[in-house]
């Protein structure tokens, strides 16, 4: 029952994946890139940022095999391996990612990075800089004085770090969700350092039902009274928005197939929900506990900065010459196939193909080893 639980746990926020003997022997090391200074593209300037980034694998003599992971709203830098054997879980995309998986860690360097703002400030696993982190002018937390920042933004701070390494040209971009999102603007932003694009359910630019969503995603946190206009840092924090924000977007990334496999009838045996309001339904009780779960790490105000910087993603698609893959879920309820199917129409060199499951939006990453003999053999061309 309980390792039922944490399976639940895992397709709700994407926390984990099945393990293989071989996920328990790869070690990952999380380490810090620092940059004194940051500009955003709207000119504003951010003192002291700091991000996580790991990698498995090697870099080769002349630094070209390097592969770059960018991750989803929910996510970080932890795309594979285990941070300790003990660890009870590898990272999100640990199927594909590995020694002599579809993104060959004996073949390739693959790196990845914690986002700016990334959601998950409080993990302890996490780096990252934003509205939680300490104003260097004022010696408090900025709240939300810390400036807008976008997709490009974060593709320009990951720009840092690969040159920081000697890397000048990347043999892909590989992400989901807002990582599909980082994987086109990266194409489109800086053609000549990448060698090709793997976008996973995710399209260049987020359309008009999606900023709708986004906006959506944020509204609990805005309306609980606790979050002040973001100034909670030293008081108690907007815990209840922020579960429930995370309810709708648990929700929003699955799919009725889901629910209607795994989560009929009551939540408790005896507790009739036409009986009383505190009697709940399965799926009620299940969006609860991962909501709860996730919010633990989580802090509301980074959550209402990465939607931001979704709803800015803009990357043309006609502007992207690196021949790209395109996965997608017909089922995703987040990033529709017609409109992903729309976008990649308008990449010059780009072939799409499908990841098929219950989860909708999820199957990119709970089915994504569908797609590994794809991903595989276009990285080997």
């Amino acid at each position: 029952m309980i390792a039922r639980f944490r399976v639940t746990l895992a397709v709700m926020f994407v926390l984990a994946l099945p393990l293989g003997a071989a996920a328990q022997d790869l070690i990952v090391v999380k380490k810090a890139f620092e940059l004194p200074s940051y500009q955003t593209v709207t000119g504003a300037t951010i003192k002291n940022v700091r991000i996580g980034w790991e990698a498995v694998g090697t870099l080769n003599a002349d630094k070209s095999n390097a592969i770059l992971i960018t991750h989803f709203f929910s996510g970080t830098s932890h795309a594979s391996g285990k941070y300790a054997p003990g660890d009870p879980a590898p990272g999100y995309w640990d199927a594909i990612i590995g020694p002599g998986r579809a993104i060959d860690t004996d073949k390739y360097y693959v790196l990845s990075s914690d986002t700016l703002v990334n959601l998950n400030a409080k993990d302890p696993n996490v780096i990252t800089t934003g509205p939680a982190s300490i104003d260097p002018d004022t010696g408090k937390p900025y709240g939300m004085r810390f400036p807008v920042v976008s997709i490009r933004d974060f593709i320009n701070v990951q720009r840092a770090l690969v040159d920081s390494l000697g890397i000048k040209r990347l043999k892909a971009v590989v992400g989901a969700s807002m990582g599909a999102l980082q994987a086109y603007e990266w194409a489109a932003s800086h053609p000549d350092m990448v060698e090709r694009v793997i976008a996973v359910i995710g399209s260049p630019a987020a359309d008009p039902f999606l900023i709708g969503w986004l906006d959506l995603w944020g509204e609990p946190i805005r309306l609980d009274p606790k979050w002040n206009n973001g100034d909670y840092y030293e008081k108690e924090p907007p815990i209840a928005g922020l579960t429930a924000a995370l309810k709708l977007v648990t929700l929003h990334a699955n799919h009725w197939d889901w629910a209607s496999a795994t989560q009929q009838g009551w939540a408790e045996p005896g507790k009739d929900p036409a009986l009383s309001f505190g009697n709940k339904f399965k799926i009620q009780a299940t969006l609860d506990a991962a909501a709860a779960m996730r919010a633990k790490v989580a802090d509301a105000n980074h959550f209402l900065y990465l939607a931001k910087a979704s709803q800015l993603a803009s990357a043309d698609p006609s502007q992207i010459k690196a021949p790209t893959l395109v996965l997608y879920s017909p089922t995703d309820l987040v990033f529709y196939g017609p409109l992903v199917e729309e976008a990649a129409k308008r990449i010059a060199n780009a072939e799409r193909a499908t990841v098929i499951g219950p989860n909708g939006h999820l199957n990119g990453v709970l089915a994504i080893s569908q797609a590994a003999d794809r991903i595989s053999g276009f990285l080997a061309r």
